[in-house]
């Protein structure tokens, strides 16, 4: 099931963006096949819901018989992705040049935070150095106040995961007509700076400002950003166009003469003041009966707990439950060739022997590697 159906790919497992990459392809319908480190754990891991829908092989890489084995899967493979520091897979022996030796057709995808070259290259990393340095740090958080944190979603799953699956992807196209595998380099700060190309165009156009909180979409303006309710909960608004933002005046029972300078900078401190009180005055749940489903673009700030009993997330199947684990649905839906979640996450090598008997292993030869422990089958 799934618009990749039939793609397959192998996945030297990782944490953070590698895995996200990872659930993207399989929950697209693609056969990915996470190489994991032996492990003597007897425990699944379905709280895991980055390591959804893989199968696991076991494989001990630093045992030659394990590398020979990853080579030999790489053979019947589309793609191949990993997500460590430049130059340790060519260590390892699992270096583009030996894997695509074994397939010219592989695309071989490397994902770190600041890419395979570059005078930081080797240097240690999280999201929050990747987005330091792409500016999209510094553009959020409160105004006078230290820049804020975007949890990792910026860097690691939307400038770093979700790019490489969408590299992976477009590699393994081209290589379908051209016959020939290339080598993907996704680097986090440069996903990131791509994410903010909307506001080096406002930028240019004098439209955005380095002072946090000070601009249209970073909480600056009243009409886009979050409020208090009476019962210490959090509504949000987007009330950017000029007709949504009289319909908020409007249910808000908001002056227009008074509030109608909406796009006057200097005013806009005052309004939010104002917009404070007033919100307020009710709880969240009687702000969303008089303005939620309408055109001011407004919606309730939900917690984790929250969001999967809300009636449009409900009624869309947003989240979904996987063996007692609430999480998202895939995303985005095809209409004709529908996702579809067939497992939580593996024990490491649960399905080694699976695997490798589907790539062409003997039974003679399955066993030898187990034996040997180059690979291990979890019971």
């Amino acid at each position: 099931m799934g618009p990749l159906s039939g793609i397959r790919i192998i996945e030297l497992a990782g944490i953070g963006p590698g895995p996200f990459c990872g659930m993207m392809l399989s929950d697209m319908g693609a056969e990915v096949i996470r190489i994991d480190r032996p492990s003597k754990s007897s425990v699944r891991r379905t709280i895991d819901v980055l390591a959804r829908g893989r199968k696991s092989i076991a494989v001990d890489l630093k045992i030659k018989a394990g590398v020979d084995t990853v080579l030999r899967l790489c053979e019947s493979a589309d793609a191949l992705f990993e997500g460590f520091r430049p130059g340790v897979t060519e260590r390892l022996g699992l270096g583009p040049e030996l894997c695509m030796a074994r397939n010219p057709k592989l695309v071989y995808g490397r994902m770190t935070g600041w890419g395979q070259e570059g005078p930081m290259a080797q240097a240690a990393g999280h999201d929050i150095n990747y987005i330091s340095l792409a500016g999209a740090l510094h553009a959020i958080g409160n105004k006078g106040g230290k820049p804020v944190p975007p949890l990792n979603l910026v860097g690691d799953f939307g400038g770093g995961g979700m790019l490489l699956a969408f590299g992976l992807v477009c590699g393994i196209l081209e290589a379908r007509g051209s016959g020939k595998g290339q080598v993907i380099d996704s680097a986090m700060v440069d996903g990131a700076a791509s994410l903010m190309a909307m506001f080096f165009s406002m930028q240019a156009a004098g439209a955005m400002n380095h002072e946090r909180a000070s601009n249209m979409l970073d909480g600056g303006a009243h009409f886009y950003d979050t409020y208090e309710t009476s019962d210490g909960k959090y509504i949000s608004l987007g009330s950017i166009e000029p007709q949504f933002y009289a319909l908020l005046l409007e249910k808000a029972g908001l002056d227009a003469d008074v509030f109608g300078s909406q796009m006057d900078k200097s005013r806009w401190a005052d309004y939010k003041s104002e917009l404070t009180v007033v919100f307020k005055t009710k709880t969240r749940d009687e702000w969303c009966g008089i303005m939620e489903g309408t055109d001011i673009c407004f919606a309730p700030v939900l917690s984790l707990d929250e969001v999967a009993h809300h009636p449009h997330n409900s009624h869309r199947d947003t989240f979904v439950e996987l063996e007692g684990v609430t999480q998202p649905a895939p995303s985005p839906r095809f209409d004709r060739t529908v996702p579809e979640l067939t497992h939580a996450a593996r024990k490491p090598g649960e399905d080694s022997r699976e695997v490798l008997s589907a790539a062409g292993f003997s039974d003679m030869e399955i066993e030898s590697l187990i034996e040997n422990g180059a690979v291990r089958q979890a019971e």
